[in-house]
């Protein structure tokens, strides 16, 4: 039975956002749940042709086109569309079977719904599982019911509709926050064979034996079913005398019973108690070390796999997101093909740095990017070369450049095994930064071929007019030198609650009319109305696009369609194209569109923050502090620098972004629970009753935080952490479970890199520090405006990632006057964000310049010196606050006055037929569309706000009146 589920809506502000996020290929899901997990943000599920490279052998099993595949965070889920199959099959029990006995349920499913939301934000997740599941099972009943069709019920009284997976994923949720992953899979299983649904209950079974071959309950339920099938009339006669039996294991794995966890193997404990004791004994991790024990024992069903069988399966293993099996599964088809089947090897990498599975006192870590390190080099050397000499114009407008650029043309045969957006969160020395170019430029050499393999494998062929040249388009607007304004489109997937649009969809209330004329292509969908009204409290940022911007063009119809695409924004006339998604959006980007260069100037920005890689990008906007020209080496782009900051950032501006206090609001009661707004970091403690461990009682001194994805986390900084928490007695370190499956593993090298040797020469570790007990993991907050606030009264300082920084979860921190500790020792544009940002906001003494060294002594002094800390803070709160004129980092109409400055330069430069060249926007009196260089005022924003609603209004009224016309 196939797992996908086609689902329609948009992703939630990955504060990862960012960062989320993913990493891997972000897909919409239709859930409003949480990136990872927790209630509020829907996870985001992943295909094969972002993280995991399609590789050559088999294109069409790989190739997705058109179909967006939800999965869980945590779960291999590829069976996630049998939850829909649980809520509306019906039962195949006789009529005297009663199963309300079975599972006594309430009859309004959206209540139950509700009831389990509201208990598995407040951590009870043993009492939320029960009111989740009554909810799938009455799912069909609240969705579908025709008792109110029937009865004429007034759809406005019925109860509120939700889908299956609102219910289903906090439910198995329930069980992996208590570490019963294994329970939840046997507690699924029996109910399935409880109604008759012998394939999902195998299904279930299946996956929780191989997790846990030994566990108790799950061999319980395999001999019922199966071993006694023959005496028991075989397995599709599910007597009274069986239905007992299976309420038997169904309750003793019920995640409301306290004794479930005894059975077990993998869950004696549950909480952060007990990681610990998981690490004394290795059969007991959850990270490599399990999945290895695991693995031996059903590796003899994989012997007669093929090593591209193997990629295969993993890939599988993957898009329903259990990642440590795909893990193991690539590494054995890089293992089978002595290496030669490269992107299995380098998939293998990637997955083990997603749940940071560094090995043993993290050499596996050091391993694995030497191994990167090694393919990467090997395959520029067989599959990269320069083309150097005089071109003809039609040889460059094949290959998307212009005509005036002089520069040899960059061929690939194939790409390189690894993804560019891989290559952000690996540690590479400097001298091997050049290697991200590489990968980046494999991918854009063949990102429009790819676009053109159909889904039987066939490559089509590309239309002989395109790309468009460049030099036609010049002659064309040549003679329209005087025509006002420029026409700006911006390209993206993400027009919706995604962290890019977060970050800038107030930069459209502010551009002006008379210099611009903005386009919106959006190839993604829009957010769904429940997660609108539900999570995001009825903000709806594409909408407030939509209202603000010229022309909006739901472009979706094109998708899979590049050339139409190129064809329709062509069209449009629109003379500078600006790229949002890079590569951060693989599967739901337009792959290959600027390839066919539809527009005679192109500019990448904001969410891939690496070179494209592309000759036909012709810019790249940044900073002279993010991107110094001694680093133009690593980038294909032009740099257009603009002053204060490249980032575009709204919180200032956007009002249900809450400016940070100077001072915290007391908490009355200790005890009660979190409530926004209120408490200091020591006192909230990042939400743990224990902060500093259950043998040590004083008050946490202070709270150092990271909140991103683990693919961010390496063991080099994780040391650096470990030091700066030894060297502020009583301080604690509040993490993100970003995903939760890496937790274990890095618990795991915490208590590795906190042990010493014996000094009298016994083998074995003694353990000397309790940092375990003094590391926090948080839930992702649902709204991104809550995150963003919680940060204010959870965090003294961020501890950056190097040398992927933190940049949309950066910009929340230092809104709620959090400051940044960050290296500035890299050369990655993705890791020098933070530094440029400290520079601009006056808090350049954050910045690590000499590395990781000054990066401790740095966070350590903040945490030990009281009075600088409170300085540096008020600084930067003085920075948020500031008001007539704003602060220039968070001033949103000056940084639009630069941008559209910076627009005016490079689009003259085209007209003149100059070869593109670094352009720097620097702010001078009375430049032009420079404007007040202190700042903008209320007034002024006011003002340029106004005159861009007057323009849309009568466009509106002009659009109207046309269409009128056009009718008569």
């Amino acid at each position: 039975m196939s797992a996908a589920i086609t689902c329609d809506l948009g992703v939630s502000p990955d504060k990862q956002l960012d960062d989320s996020s993913d990493t891997r290929c972000t897909i919409t899901v239709n859930f409003a749940f949480a990136n990872d997990g927790a209630i509020g943000r829907r996870p985001r599920t992943m295909c094969s042709k972002r993280g995991v490279n399609t590789v050559n052998f088999n294109w069409k099993r790989h190739r997705r086109r058109n179909t967006k595949k939800t999965s869980l965070h945590h779960f291999i889920l590829a069976s996630l569309l049998l939850s829909v199959v649980l809520s509306i099959i019906p039962p195949t029990l006789s009529s005297s079977d009663d199963l309300s006995e079975y599972m006594p349920i309430d009859t309004n499913g959206y209540s139950n719904l509700q009831q389990g939301t509201r208990l598995f934000q407040q951590g009870q997740y043993d009492q939320a599982s029960n009111y989740l599941w009554r909810a799938v099972l009455l799912h069909s009943q609240t969705e579908h019911s025709s008792s109110y069709i029937n009865n004429g019920v007034d759809v406005d009284d019925r109860p509120p509709s939700y889908t299956v997976d609102e219910a289903f994923a906090p439910f198995l949720q329930c069980y992996l926050r208590l570490h019963k992953l294994v329970d939840g899979l046997v507690f699924i299983s029996a109910e399935s064979f409880a109604r008759g649904q012998f394939e999902m209950g195998e299904l279930y079974l299946r996956q929780a034996l191989e997790r846990d071959a030994g566990h108790e309950e799950g061999r319980r339920l395999e001999k019922l079913i199966f071993q006694d099938a023959t005496a028991d009339g075989g397995k599709s006669a599910i007597g009274k005398d069986k239905l007992e039996k299976l309420k038997e294991i169904r309750d003793r794995v019920d995640a409301s019973n306290p004794k479930n966890g005894e059975n077990n193997n993998n869950n004696a404990k549950n909480g952060d108690e007990a990681f610990w004791d998981q690490f004394k004994d290795n059969s007991n991790d959850l990270g490599s070390n399990q999945a290895q024990t695991h693995n031996n024992d059903i590796d003899s069903h994989l012997a007669d796999k093929t090593p591209e069988d193997l990629y295969n399966l993993g890939t599988h293993y993957f898009n329903t997101k259990n990642l440590p099996y795909a893990s193991h599964l690539f590494e054995l088809s890089c293992q089978k093909s002595n290496a030669k089947l490269s992107p299995a090897c380098t998939n293998a990498v990637y997955l083990r740095t997603n749940l940071c599975d560094w090995g043993e006192n993290g050499k596996g870590f050091e391993k694995d990017m030497k191994i990167i390190e090694k393919i990467t080099r090997a395959e520029v050397e067989l599959y990269r070369f320069v083309l150097d000499g005089e071109f003809s114009e039609e040889q460059r407008r094949q290959v998307g450049m212009r005509d005036t650029n002089t520069e040899g043309i960059i061929q690939w045969k194939r790409a390189t095994s690894v993804h560019p957006h891989m290559m952000l969160g690996y540690s590479l020395s400097n001298e091997n930064a050049i290697l991200k170019r590489y990968v980046a430029e494999g991918m854009a050499s063949l990102d429009e071929v790819r676009a053109r393999f159909s889904d039987d494998g066939v490559i089509s062929e590309r239309p002989s007019d395109l790309p468009y040249s460049v030099k036609e388009m010049r002659k064309k607007y040549q003679k329209q030198m005087q025509q006002q304004p420029i026409k700006v489109g911006f390209v993206a997937c993400g027009f919706n609650s995604k962290a890019v649009l977060y970050l800038s969809h107030d930069i459209f209330r502010f551009f002006d009319p008379s210099l611009v004329e903005i386009h919106i292509f959006s190839t993604g969908p829009p957010d769904h109305p429940n997660f609108i009204h539900g999570t995001m409290r009825g903000v709806d940022w594409r909408q407030r696009v939509i209202d603000t911007v010229d022309y909006f063009h739901d472009v979706r119809r094109y998708q899979g369609d590049h050339t139409g695409l190129a064809r329709y924004i062509h069209k449009q006339e629109i003379q500078i194209l600006i790229e949002w998604d890079g590569y951060a959006r693989q599967g739901e980007r337009a792959a290959g569109l600027m390839a066919l260069r539809p527009c005679p100037v192109q500019i990448l920005h904001q969410e891939f923050l690496m070179t494209s890689g592309a000759q036909y990008i012709d810019y790249i906007i940044t900073d002279k502090v993010t991107s110094p020209l001694r680093l133009e080496h690593l980038y294909t782009e032009k740099f257009l620098y603009l002053p204060n900051h490249f980032f575009s950032k709204g919180h200032a501006v956007q009002k249900e972004v809450v400016p940070p206090s100077f001072e915290y609001v007391p908490k009355e009661d200790k005890d009660a629970p979190f409530q926004l707004g209120v408490g200091s970091p020591q006192v909230n403690a990042c939400l743990s009753s224990n902060p500093l461990g259950s043998d040590n009682h004083e008050d946490v001194s202070f709270v150092y935080c990271n909140f991103n994805k683990f693919l961010k986390h390496n063991p080099q900084t994780m040391r650096s952490w470990i030091r700066i928490l030894q060297e502020v007695p009583n301080s604690i370190l509040c993490l993100l479970e970003n995903p939760i499956e890496g937790i274990p593993n890095l618990r795991k090298f915490v208590s590795e890199a906190t042990v010493s040797p014996q000094s009298d020469g016994i083998e074995g570790n003694v353990f000397i520090s309790n940092i375990n007990d003094r590391i926090h993991f948080l839930q992702w907050e649902q709204n991104p405006f809550d995150h963003q606030r919680r940060t204010h009264s959870l965090c003294n300082v961020m501890l950056d990632s190097h040398p992927y920084n933190g940049h949309t979860t950066a910009q929340d921190a230092l809104y709620a006057g959090v400051p940044i500790v960050t290296r500035s020792d890299g050369d990655d544009m993705s890791s020098r964000v933070s530094t440029s940002a400290n520079v601009v906001l006056g808090l350049e003494e954050l910045n690590a310049y000499n590395g990781i060294n000054e990066y401790e002594d740095i966070a350590i002094r903040l945490g030990n010196d009281e009075t600088w800390f409170s300085t540096i803070r008020s600084r930067l709160i003085a920075t948020c606050l500031q008001k007539n004129p704003m602060h220039p980092y968070w001033d949103v109409p000056r940084y639009v006055r630069a941008f559209e400055r910076g627009l005016r330069m490079i689009w003259e430069s085209f007209l003149d037929g100059s070869a593109p060249d670094h352009v720097e926007v620097v702010e001078v009196e009375g430049a032009y569309g420079c404007g007040n260089i202190s700042g903008t005022t209320e007034e002024e924003l006011v003002a340029r706000e106004t005159k861009r609603i007057y323009t849309k209004k009568n466009l509106l009224i002009e659009t109207k009146e046309s269409n009128a016309r056009s009718e008569l």
